[in-house]
């Protein structure tokens, strides 16, 4: 194994000299030791790093905090329905090169010098954000493949041999050479089994780890990386220790449908904090009536039983 010229170690600094599409913002990420270990195998290894969890656990946002400490291009490619694997490396519009040879025949001057030209096909052929990832000629970029399983049960597969040496595509509607990436592009792809496992061949690929989501004190930290300044005021701190308790209840004893995520409890957070006067810590531990709950349910058979019932009531 070579030693990876990168290295992630979740400081949450960026590097000296970014590239003009690494992200701009930081972002204040915490990863564990493990996810922060499986990461930096992906990158020595040259292999996807395969990410597990339920909804709102921080899956999409490693790919960033990758990208923002490293300073490397980000590229993310969110997963549809609909999505074919070359789609991520490029699209050829053939009906539209079509459209202009027949305009081109009608109407000889419509096409401009420095339009599109009929005769080129590659001025119809445009990369995807994995197609990017693979042209960075000086440091590999960061591609997020989001939400992968998604597509059809194909999908994974057909990008077993992108995915891998020699980390290469062609593009035969343009005849255009061999692309072929210098610097093998971090790929993280996310998954939350919304189709069941995913193939055993693109399984073997891959790096995997699953993300659990975080616990009370776990979410205590993620609130302090968002709000340092206010952490340093007793107020906040107790709050915040009263909202996370409460919220983990909620998710562990609540039978919810849908479990609200680490963006909803920041959102939460934000809410008892900043939204009129801050919530009395005190209160929140005490009362059953849960504040704010249009910010946590987002199911009407959730709302009806802890937004319109207080929680605790036993009806």
């Amino acid at each position: 194994m070579r030693t990876p010229a990168f290295t992630f170690e979740n400081t949450r600094q960026q590097a000296a000299q970014p590239h003009p599409d690494a992200p701009k913002q930081p972002e204040p990420y915490r990863a564990s030791p493990g996810l922060i270990r499986a990461v930096n195998l992906a990158i020595a290894l040259e292999r996807p790093l395969l990410l597990e969890g339920e909804a709102g656990c921080g899956k999409t946002r490693l790919a960033y905090a990758v990208a923002y400490e490293l300073g490397l291009p980000f590229y993310s490619w969110p997963v549809s329905s609909t999505s074919k694997a070359r789609d991520g490396l490029y699209t050829y519009d053939a009906m539209l090169r079509l459209h202009d040879v027949q305009l081109q025949q009608r109407l000889p001057q419509a096409v401009e010098v420095g339009a599109r030209d009929p005769q080129k096909a590659e001025h119809y052929r445009r990369f995807g954000e994995l197609g990017k990832a693979f042209q960075i000629p000086d440091r590999p970029a960061v591609a997020l493949i989001d939400e992968i399983d998604k597509a059809d049960l194909d999908f994974p597969n057909d990008l077993l041999t992108v995915l891998d040496r020699p980390w290469k595509f062609e593009i035969p509607e343009t005849g255009e050479p061999t692309v072929q990436a210098v610097h093998p592009p971090i790929v993280i792809i996310t998954s939350n089994k919304e189709k069941g496992n995913l193939p055993a061949p693109f399984l073997r690929r891959c790096i995997y780890f699953y993300l659990e989501f975080p616990g009370e004190a776990e979410l205590q930290a993620i609130v302090e990386e968002h709000y340092r300044e206010r952490m340093q005021q007793a107020e906040f701190r107790a709050l915040t220790q009263a909202a996370a308790k409460r919220f983990q209840q909620l998710r562990e004893e609540g039978g919810l449908h849908k479990k609200p995520g680490a963006s909803e409890f920041l959102d939460w957070i934000q809410a008892l904090s900043g939204f009129g006067k801050t919530y009395p810590a005190a209160k929140l531990e005490a009362d059953d009536k849960l504040p704010y709950p249009e910010l946590l349910f987002k199911l009407r058979a959730d709302w009806l039983r802890h937004a319109v019932r207080p929680v605790g009531s036993g009806q």
